[in-house]
């Protein structure tokens, strides 16, 4: 495919984050693969602060941090606290020092997804994902990032029940996996 060309690619049945990710890094021709949720609750004009410490040498894998720098949308208390509580229990598992392990944006050198076997379908890509680079010994580092998160009138449609799965992904993939 000749640079600068953009391709898309269709599930035809949604078959959810992980699986979409999946699909995205089989086809990826580039050096580097940036994941952005569909619905924009963060903000594309982000995207140079996230490939900068990837082209700079610096780092393998990026995340955006929603909760340092950026304006951000004040929502959920409860998502913001379960947020926490994963990303400590995260914190924990890798020996990382992460501030936001369920963001959705994230940039990896595409070698290092391509050495990681990824499995989950909903958003249990966020946990499994933070646990395999950690694994690898992957240089992570996070950048502030804008958030302009969305109401479930809005169409957001993370439940408590995806927070649950995040906590088994978390165990599963840090000791039997």
């Amino acid at each position: 495919m000749p640079a600068g060309e953009i391709r898309l690619v269709f599930h035809d049945v949604n078959r959810w984050k992980g699986a979409a990710i999946r699909t995205g890094v089989a086809h990826a021709t580039g050096d580097i693969v940036l994941v952005q949720d569909a619905d924009l609750e963060y903000d594309p004009r982000d995207y140079p602060l996230l490939l900068e410490p990837i082209l700079e040498g610096h780092a393998d894998v990026v995340f955006g941090n929603r909760f340092h720098g950026g304006p951000h949308r004040v929502l959920y208390f409860w998502h913001y606290a379960a947020n926490r509580f994963l990303t400590l229990l995260t914190n924990l598992l890798t020996g990382l020092n992460v501030t936001d392990m369920e963001v959705g944006y994230k940039v990896f050198r595409r070698d290092v997804l391509r050495r990681l076997t990824l499995t989950s379908n909903r958003f249990g890509f966020e946990p499994e994902v933070t646990v395999k680079v950690a694994k690898l010994g992957c240089r992570v580092y996070e950048v502030p990032i804008r958030y302009y998160g969305r109401t479930y009138q809005e169409g957001k449609k993370i439940t408590w029940r995806d927070g649950v799965a995040a906590l088994f992904h978390l165990l599963r993939y840090r000791f039997f996996n």
